[in-house]
């Protein structure tokens, strides 16, 4: 049992409250996952920088930004043990800097618009230690976990994210998922973990990178994911959620003028403006629902 959350702002006003809103629906959803927290913020930056979210561990901040800067130009912003590197290199450059001389940290997510943060602990601790009240965006997604498929680290923590500016949040748990990995690494995917969701997220991106959008390559996870599972996917657009065609897992989805989000359960949205008046509905098994362009 776990904890899914996820808004998509329509309404501009309201971007510098995100990380307020998404603080609440976490720790809401902390008795459905006491085990890790994390979250996904989305924000375009005014220049054109990558920006590559890292866990550097027990590795000091002081000794990081003295070795990665002899690498790289960058800008690095720190919050407690991850840090955002904000740099012109590209990916593929990037990656070759992190394989080759920092194998001691590990690389949460990258893009031009997504900035990630996990750790281990109970989700309000995970919220408060990463200062999530202060971020602002267009949307977001967050998960809280109870362990079932991999051991509580933060590389067995949610959200995986195995391509540009995507990322995955998963209920559930898949039963192909070894199976399916062996498939991808053949394939060329990296995984970090023995998380089934892992799998997932790279089954996305390896799809999205063959030029198949979204909304096809969720459509085509009900036939290559075998388990039970809701998804909810971020990309630099928006998101997109699905629930297997059996629809064990639960969810419930609030719209209104000024946003939409997504919940497990109704509690982690009763703080938001005007709940009271949205439009308020369980998603459909097997169907695809998704917001942004």
């Amino acid at each position: 049992m776990c904890g899914i959350v996820g808004i998509y702002l329509k309404n501009d006003k309201l971007k510098n409250s995100l990380g307020s809103l998404l603080s609440k629906m976490l720790i809401n959803m902390g008795s459905r996952g006491p085990d890790s927290a994390g979250f996904a913020i989305y924000k375009k930056e005014e220049k054109d920088y990558y920006k590559y979210s890292l866990c550097i561990n027990n590795l000091s901040f002081e000794d990081f930004s003295k070795r990665i800067t002899q690498k790289i130009e960058a800008n690095l912003e720190k919050n407690s043990d991850h840090v955002i590197v904000k740099t012109l290199t590209k990916p593929n450059d990037m990656l070759n800097v992190l394989e080759n001389y920092f194998n001691d940290i590990a690389l949460v997510g990258y893009g031009k618009s997504i900035e990630i943060f996990k750790q281990v602990g109970d989700p309000s601790d995970v919220v408060k230690k990463f200062k999530l009240e202060k971020y602002s965006g267009s949307h977001a997604i967050g998960h809280t976990r109870m362990a079932t498929e991999s051991a509580i680290t933060t590389d067995g923590s949610h959200p995986y994210s195995t391509g540009e500016d995507e990322c995955l949040v998963h209920n559930g748990s898949l039963s192909n998922h070894n199976n399916l990995r062996r498939k991808l690494i053949k394939k060329g995917v990296n995984f970090d973990s023995e998380n089934d969701t892992e799998v997932a997220a790279g089954y996305i991106s390896n799809n999205l990178s063959q030029n198949k959008n979204l909304k096809q390559t969720l459509k085509d996870s009900l036939n290559d994911l075998d388990g039970f599972y809701t998804f909810i996917t971020g990309t630099k657009n928006g998101f997109a959620v699905l629930r297997d065609e059996i629809a064990c897992k639960p969810a419930v989805i609030a719209e209104t003028e000024d946003y939409v989000a997504i919940a497990s359960e109704f509690q982690a949205m009763a703080h938001l403006p005007e709940v009271n008046n949205a439009k308020i509905f369980e998603p459909e098994p097997g169907i695809v629902y998704s917001w942004g362009s």
